[in-house]
């Protein structure tokens, strides 16, 4: 509505115009993002709804200055339900009335029991720790992973902890192998797998559930996962890979084990791929799960199943859904499941009819990192875009019918986001190779004006099978707040786009997503804003080995930023210990496959010239960090200014409190150096000499 005053001004247009005033200087005092801001910056995630409706979830924090991180649980109006910093994961007991979660604040993490009274109660004592705990139903068991020697015969871990006290303490620092997948990821294994712990709260006795020598669960770079009890809390399901050669298969079978006799089961010995993430429905009848179809190759579609517990028969749920399925969640009925798939840049949530297999899109768009939904349709989700830190949301199955927005119920952020410029992204789409089409987020730098010209950095993703999503990151403010604009495209071989896209990486490296980059690079290169003489790229793991491929294909950057990336395909292949991933990408092995020599880097020194900052981790066991040795020793030969930064005790993923910050500064140095961007807040060197001064 529109009022008129007494001298005729319509005062909402009036007002309209105030207010923008009033906004535009408001706008112009925030300041540039900063990778002090990283570590300001609270995330709320993993919404947990009670039967009731009653929603806790849990909130991270860090503080840079004093090296420490932090998380607690809270309730959807914001009470606190731990304050020790230390407790996460939580989880409901079936009736509502018990709060179960895992805490470290006696030292290890140990399952912990919230009672209705608000006392809390230490509910495991199981000396090595637990992981990934999960209460059965009736609240009897509680089962969780821990890495033990199965030679020993220990039931609360007491052997394993003795154990690795004296091989700490042993003058003899050695490691001995008799069999691949000897280390993995930042650890070697040492005789020790992942197995399945039940603990009896009414025995107060534990038990290993999956002894042998397989790891069950299998090894998930977010932790053990995947093992869940049956309604009537008498069955486990968990997977295991018993193949004879785990470091060349991505072979995972569902087995169930039944907690009375201990006979185990193999559910999926039918299919030679990936079965996992089961999930039972609530009256007993299904187990839920995700898989794979084709053997070796870990990027494979992730689609959605169902077994049928008393018949065995397999029905296959999304198989028109041509994108990856990720977490998801029945309904308490058991007619449907919702759940979050990858798509064009998002993470939407759908769901699917157990019976007629219709699938449907809820919310749309949306980059939802965690979800839950209660009995009564009410959703709870974690989400966030590039330019809004990642918070709990609230809406009804009822309101997505009718197109409302959901209610956004944590505010965390809400001051620093006043203070600090968070720049959001923009999407453009250039048409690649194959005349597909790649979709590229585009963040440009803090005080915009379209008149300036700025430097451009291009970022290329990991994976490689994995996609840039219009989700907050720190990498993605860090940059723009120092002047620079920033793309990130989704080439070939990105996740979301179809699983033909996806796969098309596969034994072209180099081809498809290099085309792609390079035309990315020409239509960005046009925009008014970008100074196509001052463009740079970086990436990390397959982005890195992609900045390597760039040091000898072209010369249009004047500087790379190459991190954990492979050099030297025919090493890494007897260096990694995850053999199956460049057994299907390369087709083979470097005796048997062309594709080794032809798609490896260290094939093309002699067009070398670009200036590159090299980072790696020296407990990198994935991408071995002597790929950056050898890459380092090239470049230097060739008298091409590089830098190489190892951390001592990173592996693939370095520390975010103690090795990021100097991995971004080491970046803003490099950057201002060769494309003139903000410099850099602290000086690397003198980072790595002593304790930076935060």
């Amino acid at each position: 509505m529109t009022y008129k005053n007494k001298n005729g001004y319509h005062m909402n247009c009036k007002l309209t115009f105030l207010l923008a005033l009033t906004c535009l200087p408001m706008a112009a005092q925030k300041r540039a993002f900063t990778i002090r801001d990283i570590y300001r910056v609270k995330t709320a995630y993993a919404p947990t709804v009670a039967r009731d409706g009653r929603m806790v979830y849990t909130l991270s924090s860090s503080n840079l200055k004093e090296q420490k991180s932090a998380s607690d649980i809270f309730t959807a109006d914001g009470k606190a339900v731990t304050n020790d910093g230390a407790s996460y994961a939580p989880q409901w007991s079936p009736d509502g009335k018990t709060l179960y979660y895992t805490s470290s604040r006696s030292g290890l993490p140990q399952l912990w029991r919230h009672g209705s009274d608000g006392t809390d109660e230490q509910v495991t004592d199981y000396k090595l720790g637990i992981n990934g705990a999960v209460v059965s139903p009736d609240g009897r068991y509680v089962a969780f992973a821990a890495q033990v020697d199965p030679s020993l015969d220990d039931p609360d871990g007491s052997k394993n902890a003795e154990a690795r006290k004296a091989k700490s303490e042993n003058p003899i620092q050695a490691h001995v192998a008799d069999r691949l997948l000897y280390r993995h990821w930042t650890e070697y294994s040492d005789g020790r797998y992942w197995h399945i712990i039940v603990y009896d709260t009414l025995t107060k006795t534990y038990r290993d559930v999956t002894p042998g020598n397989y790891h069950s669960p299998v090894f998930s770079p977010s932790g053990p996962s995947g093992f869940v009890f049956s309604p009537d809390s008498r069955e486990l399901c968990y997977l295991s890979n018993h193949d004879a050669h785990p470091e060349a298969s991505t072979n995972c079978d569902l087995w169930t084990v039944d907690l009375t006799t201990m006979k185990t089961t193999d559910l999926t010995a039918d299919n030679k791929a990936w079965d996992g993430s089961p999930q039972y429905s609530p009256d007993g009848r299904y187990i839920a799960y995700r898989f794979q179809r084709t053997p070796g190759y870990e990027s494979d579609r992730f689609i959605l199943g169902l077994i049928d517990r008393k018949t065995g028969k397999k029905t296959v749920l999304t198989e028109d859904f041509d994108n990856w399925v990720d977490d998801y969640r029945w309904s308490a009925d058991s007619r449907t499941i919702y759940f979050l798939g990858e798509v064009r840049g998002a993470e939407p949530l759908y769901s699917v009819d157990v019976k007629s297999g219709k699938i449907r899109e809820l919310i749309a768009a949306k980059a939802i990192s965690s979800f839950d939904i209660s009995p009564k349709g009410d959703v709870f989700f974690s989400s966030s875009t590039t330019g809004k830190p990642t918070a709990i949301y609230r809406t009804t199955l009822a309101d997505i019918r009718k197109g409302r927005e959901p209610q956004q119920l944590t505010h965390y952020n809400d001051a620093l986001e006043a203070e600090v410029d968070f720049r959001p992204s923009e999407q453009m789409w250039v048409r690649g190779a194959d005349g597909d089409s790649v979709e590229v987020f585009i963040v440009k730098p803090h005080n915009f004006d379209a008149t300036k010209k700025y430097p451009l950095v291009i970022n290329v993703h990991g994976g490689p099978q994995m996609q840039w999503m219009n989700s907050y990151r720190a990498d993605w403010q860090v940059y723009p707040g120092a002047g620079y604009v920033v793309a990130y495209p989704n080439p070939h071989g990105s996740t979301g786009y179809g699983q033909k896209f996806c796969r098309a990486i596969s034994g072209s490296w180099g081809g498809r997503p290099y085309e792609d980059v390079m035309k990315v690079v020409d239509r960005l290169a046009q925009l008014s804003y970008v100074d196509s003489t001052r463009m740079g790229a970086m990436g990390w793991s397959y982005g890195g080995y992609f900045m390597n491929w760039l040091q000898g294909h072209t010369k249009r950057f004047k500087c790379l930023a190459s991190m954990m990336g492979l050099f030297d395909l025919r090493s890494m292949w007897g260096g990694t210990e995850e053999l199956w991933f460049p057994n299907f990408d390369l087709e083979g092995q470097p005796w048997n496959s062309e594709l080794y020599k032809r798609w490896s880097p260290s094939e093309y020194v002699r067009n070398f010239a670009t200036p590159t900052l090299i980072i790696t981790g020296e407990r990198d066991y994935r991408v071995p960090y002597t790929q950056a040795v050898q890459y380092f020793s090239t470049l230097q030969t060739l008298g091409i200014p590089s830098r190489l930064i190892i951390f001592d005790n990173d592996g693939h993923w370095p520390s975010t409190l103690r090795s990021m910050p100097l991995y971004y500064n080491a970046h803003l140095e490099w950057f201002h150096k060769y494309l003139g961007g903000e410099p850099a807040p602290w000086n690397t060197e003198d980072m790595v000499k002593r304790t930076p001064d935060y």
